[in-house]
């Protein structure tokens, strides 16, 4: 994946095929932001969004496997 195809407030892939692994390197990311930048309220939403899509995505992966 190329540096353009990623948005720098995320980390995450913009060209809509996001997998499960480039969201846990987002997250893993937006981790060390908020460790930097403890306060930043816009660091912790992005986080927060991280957090939403690897959710959604594991409960599909979870109910696809079962």
């Amino acid at each position: 994946m190329s540096d353009s195809e990623e948005t720098p407030a995320t980390g995450t892939p913009t060209d809509g095929t996001t997998t499960t692994e480039s969201l846990q390197h987002a997250l893993v990311g937006q981790l060390m932001a908020i460790i930097g930048a403890p306060d930043d309220e816009d660091v912790a939403r992005a986080a927060d969004d991280i957090v939403q899509a690897l959710d959604i995505r594991l409960r599909e992966a979870q109910t696809a496997a079962a």
